[in-house]
């Protein structure tokens, strides 16, 4: 995983197996510059050939501290600084906005922050925060994304379904005027609010759904699929994941106190889909595993299907 996290700061607890600064207490915007390693420019260069010979329509992005090329872009491509993205969010949440972990990805080419939004949110007597994180790429092979997670507090687990009467992420692309997109973001996630309101009611009509421990079952069968022919290792595997799973529903502490329902379920699902190791660990599982926190997980997507649909 060294590899693909070129630099970063947490605080307390490390998301990438103790890489990056540690730091006790979450930063400010010009701290968590610092702190992450982001505090560099992107600058663009014309390109040319082996002949020296300028090739039109293309530039170069390249990092001001080690003339690092981070990719190669069109004329049309308008770079975000990594202090324009603090800057961004800091307008966008406020004064004395404090960041979590911030950093950089694949050698610079990926950037991210993750910040505390300021409200709290009590829903079926648990604390859930929402989280905003800010994702860009300098590269070109990315969009520009900002997206609200909410997060149980007692165990650390994303709930960020994709409900379809609330929206928690936008995204544009790195051209055009990016200042008017950005005014556009502010409108956007200041609907934020909405999406918590709307996952309090969701939540509340989840834990109205009673499961029988027969349906439970079923329903894990169902989300974690054996192949029609399995081989002995994907029958261990498969079966190996299906357990994790079933004590992540029937055996942990923090659901101890809520009922057999639609809820728990999807909690227990966002335990696993957070925080179990995949069949096949990959180089850059993490990196996609925390992707999925801007993105979605579709696991926890396909198991809030399935308990509404039943």
């Amino acid at each position: 995983m060294a590899a693909n996290v070129e630099t970063m700061f947490y605080t307390r607890v490390a998301p990438w197996h103790g890489l990056g600064v540690r730091v006790e207490t979450a930063l400010s915007s010009q701290e968590a510059l610092r702190a992450s390693g982001l505090d560099w420019n992107v600058i663009q260069k014309p390109i040319m050939t082996s002949a020296y010979e300028p090739i039109p329509g293309y530039k170069a992005n390249v990092r001001d501290t080690d003339n690092k090329v981070l990719g190669v872009v069109s004329d049309r491509y308008r770079v975000v600084q990594n202090a324009e993205a603090f800057a961004f969010t800091d307008a966008l949440l406020g004064e004395g906005v404090k960041y979590e972990t911030a950093g950089s990805l694949q050698d610079g080419r990926r950037i991210w922050l993750l910040a505390k939004l300021p409200d709290k949110y009590i829903i079926e007597g648990e604390q859930i925060e929402p989280y905003l994180v800010f994702s860009s790429s300098h590269d070109g092979s990315g969009a520009i994304k900002v997206a609200m997670t909410p997060v149980r507090v007692v165990c650390q687990n994303t709930l960020n379904m994709a409900l379809s009467t609330a929206k928690r992420i936008w995204s544009t692309v790195h051209v055009g005027d990016l200042a008017a997109k950005m005014d556009e973001a502010h409108n956007t996630l200041l609907l934020a609010e909405k999406y918590m309101g709307k996952l309090g009611t969701e939540i509340s009509a989840l834990s109205k759904i009673r499961l029988p421990d027969s349906r439970v079952m079923e329903y894990i069968d169902m989300l974690l699929p054996m192949d029609e022919q399995p081989t002995d290792i994907h029958k261990k595997n498969i079966s190996r994941i299906r357990e994790d799973l079933k004590i992540r529903y029937f055996e942990a502490p923090d659901l101890k106190h809520v009922g057999k329902n639609g809820y728990r379920f999807i909690c227990a699902v966002s335990d696993f889909a957070t925080h179990a190791k995949p069949v096949r660990e990959t180089a850059n599982y993490r990196e996609n595993m925390f992707a999925r926190t801007i993105e979605g997980n579709p696991l926890i997507d396909r198991a809030y299907e399935m308990i509404c649909a039943a």
